[in-house]
């Protein structure tokens, strides 16, 4: 695979943004005035960078020497059997350095803040891993580094904010609001209004002004540019259907880029069901959202008739938050991905399933995607292959995992 093929330069038939940073009517740059110069700086940079092929040559190399690709594709046997049905396999992205898939987008971002003069670094996170890969990237880079996470994902992953406070990131504490995710971007935006002249904010999914969704979607498109060539080589054929779950929706559109234009190929993004499809209890955009616009980007919100936010909730940090990524509403408006959810027993019931039957302890994020694609493999006919992306491990999550289902860990 030659780096200059790993960030696309002309896209696929059909895909977007436009110049305007507009999927459809989704997308956009709904920002303060005072954001907008530094968001066409970086807009600009990264045009000139992603047809650089110096650029791309050295985020290939990092990519293999540093983040750990490619990534392998397991045929999950014993995960097969016991669903029944159709042949399941993972795409690996749990294996990489930092344990998940954030690290690919993550160095692109800090290659591009360096090429930009940047010296400090500012990003938020909800699981922590997004996080995790930034404090170690800035470590490898000697960036300055400054991570915001909501105080309550900060208690229910615990672990992340050691390992980032032990690569040299100061992790920042919000106790606003839900005390989230959705809570831990404003404040890095506000950091970066106020820092703008020698701070990069590596936003963590494909969320957010333009060109964030679509410069995160190009550096998670590996996924499926391996996902692809590796399928054809185990099963001289693409999967029938690949499920991926979905937050902001970064490890899913990076798993769905490369089959688009495949017709014949099902793309499914599962969300976070919660306790229920109520309010405040679930974060399923496509289940309960509306149009609007929040932190950059006018796509599908939870939010109420007046356009007020509401109350998200989630057993997995990383799909805690409002709103989904324009590019996941545009398509899903025109009908190429589809969206389902998973509740917080069908997650948990897959976080289990996958560690007993395959040895694999998943991310709570990751375990929403194994729920539904195991419900889909088991309606399916032993002749199809279903995809799962297996968007990050789940060390993170067995102390929450344990709490939520009623286990005491004893050290």
């Amino acid at each position: 695979m030659s780096a200059s093929s790993l960030i696309p330069t002309t896209e696929p038939r059909f895909q977007v943004p436009d110049v305007h940073g507009r999927f459809g009517q989704f997308g956009g740059m709904y920002v303060p005035e005072t954001l907008m110069t530094p968001l066409l700086d970086l807009t600009k940079a990264y045009d000139e960078a992603r047809r650089d092929p110096a650029f791309q040559k050295a985020y290939a190399d990092m990519l293999v020497e540093y983040a750990g690709r490619p990534t392998g594709l397991y045929y999950a046997e014993a995960l097969t059997k016991h669903c029944g049905g159709s042949k399941i396999y993972l795409k690996r992205e749990d294996m990489l350095h930092t344990g998940a898939h954030k690290i690919n987008n993550v160095i692109g971002q800090a290659l591009l803040a360096v090429r930009m003069g940047k010296k400090r670094i500012i990003a938020e996170t909800g699981a922590g891993q997004h996080g995790t890969a930034t404090a170690a990237v800035c470590a490898r880079f000697g960036l300055k580094c400054v991570i915001y996470m909501g105080a309550t994902d900060m208690e229910r992953q615990a672990l992340n904010v050691y390992r980032m406070r032990l690569m040299g990131a100061e992790v920042r504490g919000v106790e606003a609001g839900q005390r989230t995710l959705k809570e831990a971007v404003n404040e890095a935006m506000r950091d970066w209004v106020t820092n703008v002249r020698d701070t990069h904010y590596i936003l963590g999914t494909a969320y957010g002004s333009h060109p964030y969704p679509m410069m995160v979607r190009d550096f998670h498109r590996i996924i499926s540019l391996e996902s692809k060539q590796q399928m054809i080589r185990a099963e001289d054929r693409l999967p029938d259907t690949v499920v991926a779950c979905v937050g902001g929706g970064s490890n899913a559109i990076g798993s769905f880029f490369e089959y688009l234009d495949e017709p014949g190929v099902q793309l499914i993004g599962v969300e976070a069901g919660g306790r229920a499809i109520k309010t405040g209890e679930h974060a399923a955009r496509f289940a309960g959202g509306r149009l609007g616009v929040l932190q950059g980007c006018m796509t599908h919100i939870l939010q109420d008739g007046e356009g007020q936010i509401e109350g998200t909730h989630s057993v997995s940090a990383g799909l805690d938050y409002a709103a989904v990524g324009p590019e996941h509403a545009y398509y899903h408006d025109k009908g190429r991905i589809e969206f389902a959810y998973a509740n917080d027993q069908e997650c948990l019931d897959a976080f289990q399933l996958l560690s007993r039957t395959e040895g694999i302890i998943p991310a709570l994020e990751s375990s929403h995607a194994i729920a539904h694609g195991c419900k889909v493999a088991a309606d399916g006919p032993r002749t199809n292959i279903v995809l799962i992306n297996l968007s990050g491990r789940g060390d993170k999550d067995v102390w929450s995992a344990a709490r939520a289902m009623g286990v005491e860990i004893k050290l």
